[in-house]
Parts: structure tokens; sequence; C-alpha cells
């Protein structure tokens, strides 16, 4: 057995005591022989790669009218709400990949071949990792943002090769990157046939999931080294409150056009869209992401928090 193989039988005795058994992390820690932040590690590392499925049949019934009375407001076609008085945001992804795995359950649970269009960052890569492993090979992920990085390296939240591996479907990746190096460059990466196919599969995509991103310094799109201090500084001068697939939009959903679009290869979006597209998006720093994808229409759907829910409905 190799060393990998060993830890991951070890989360997964871990996961057991603490989820089935219900002993704590320090009961754990003295049955394993290890410290109680390594027996905590494990639990979590068990959570994070699928190990651990969690379905509470009870649905809290606040959220359910929250999320009723959002869907009727923004005329959603499906919206989930999930508990988050007074939780930190950790806490709060969380319960987003719970809910979020469980509404995408839905759809690959289809017998019927689907196509899955299929963003990137850190929530979608939560969820996907919460999925259960299934059988459904006739689906298919479809990205729809570009899989290479700024160094040539594949994208870290490359997440819908990991959708596709969970259903053991085909996966179909955008052959650029996010940000090309020039105009000239772009009209080279998306002129490609590859580039044209892929891209037409996404835009025709049975639903599209996508997270909804806040734009600031030490952004995942600015930490990983997409966009620059200055261009974060010169779009939070235009009134930037939130991204999708690299396109920005301010506070009230509409789009902001500038330098970096004439760079950006990822499948287009519109405002106002007819297309099926769920949106995943909670916390205190994501709200005005959140609120201004509502009010320009970029999603159809939405898998949020309580505590966004509650400010959505107050304005």
């Amino acid at each position: 057995m190799s060393k990998e193989e060993k830890k991951q039988e070890q989360a997964a005795r871990a996961a057991w005591m603490y989820y089935v058994a219900g002993l704590t992390q320090q009961e754990i820690a003295k049955t394993l022989g290890l410290s109680r932040q390594v027996a905590q590690r494990l639990i979590s590392s068990a959570r994070e790669q699928g190990m651990v499925s969690v379905k509470i049949a009870h649905p809290v019934t606040h959220c359910l009218k929250l999320a009723a009375a959002l869907q009727e407001k923004h005329g959603l076609s499906l919206c989930r709400v999930v508990p988050s008085a007074s939780l930190d945001n950790e806490a709060i992804q969380q319960m987003l990949a719970v809910e979020g795995a469980e509404v995408m359950s839905q759809y690959i649970a289809e017998e019927q071949p689907q196509v899955f269009g299929v963003g990137s960052g850190k929530t979608l890569r939560s969820i996907i990792d919460a999925l259960p492993w299934t059988e459904r090979p006739q689906h298919h992920c479809v990205s729809m943002i570009g899989a290479i990085a700024r160094d040539d390296s594949g994208t870290r939240y490359d997440v819908p090769l990991r959708m596709a591996e969970k259903m053991q479907g085909k996966y179909f990746f955008v052959p650029a990157p996010l940000y090309a190096d020039s105009p000239d460059d772009k009209a080279m990466w998306c002129q490609h046939q590859v580039y044209q196919r892929v891209a037409a599969r996404a835009l025709n995509a049975h639903v599209a999931f996508l997270g909804i991103g806040d734009v600031s310094i030490g952004c995942p799109l600015n930490a990983e080294g997409f966009i620059t201090d200055e261009q974060v500084h010169s779009l939070e001068k235009r009134g930037v409150a939130g991204e999708m697939l690299g396109h920005f939009f301010d506070h009230n959903g509409e789009r902001i056009i500038g330098e970096l679009d004439q760079l950006l290869t990822s499948v287009p979006l519109e405002s106002h869209t007819t297309r099926p597209i769920i949106g995943f998006a909670g916390g205190e720093k994501k709200y005005p992401a959140i609120r201004a994808a509502l009010r320009g229409g970029w999603v159809s759907g939405l898998v949020t928090d309580e505590a966004s829910a509650l400010k959505l409905l107050a304005e």
C-alpha cells in the first residue's frame, strides 16, 4: 500500500469514528495514536475527498421560505438557501458544498445524456468534492473558462475534470489561457476549431454551474495572478461588484467593458439570460456580487446562504 493510500485509509477510518460512531476528535486521536490536530485534518480531508456524503432529510422551514421569496422576487427557476446565522465563512462554504452537491445530483440523476457547462473556483470545487461517485458515463462536462494558468500550467481549480471523474463521463476543456497575451493572441486561440467546438458545446449545455466571484485585492483572480493590483483598483474605481468567468459587472449588474475583455477567452455570457445558469455563492464578502448577479439577470438559479438571502429580500 502506497503512502497516499495509507493516508486515505486513515482518513476514512477517522471519518467513520467521527460521523458514524460519534467519537470526539480527542477520542479519535487517542484511538489512532495521533495528535488532535492531525485527527482534525484527517476528518477534514475525508470530507474534502468526497468520502463523506451528508443528507439532512428535514429542511429548515425559514430557509425554505426565504428561497421561495427570492425565487419569486427575481424570477428564478431554482433557489436554495442554507442556514448561516452567525457562522463564519468556512462553515458557510461547507454548507453551500452540501446543498450545491444536492442540486447538481438532481441533474446528474437524469438517465438521458446531459451536457453540463462548468466554471471554476473554490466554491464549485468544494461542491464537486461533496458529490457522490455515480455511474453516468452518458453525461458530458464542458469547461466554460480557460484551463491554462498564467505560467502555462493547468489551473488548480479545473473543476469540470473532477466532476467528469465523479460521473465517469467525458470532459471537454477550453484549450486556451483565461487571458491571452494580446488581442491578436486571443483571436488565434478563439478561432481554433477545437475552441469553437468546445465553446459551442458549452453554449448549448443543458445547464451551467458557475461561481459568482468578488473582485478585490486578494480575490482568486488577483491572488492567482490573472489580474494585477492596478487592474483591481481600476475596476473598483469603475464600480465593480463581481464577476462570472472573468466577465465583470457593476452593482446594478451592468457589464463593465475594459482592456481585459480584449484578452478574455471564456465562453460568452449575457445579462438577463434565458439560459439555465445556476450560480453558487455565499458569505458577507460575496454579497455585493450576488446582488449584482441577480440585478443583471446573470443567473437563472441561485444557491446561497441565509444572511445573504435576508439582505437581498430587505432591499
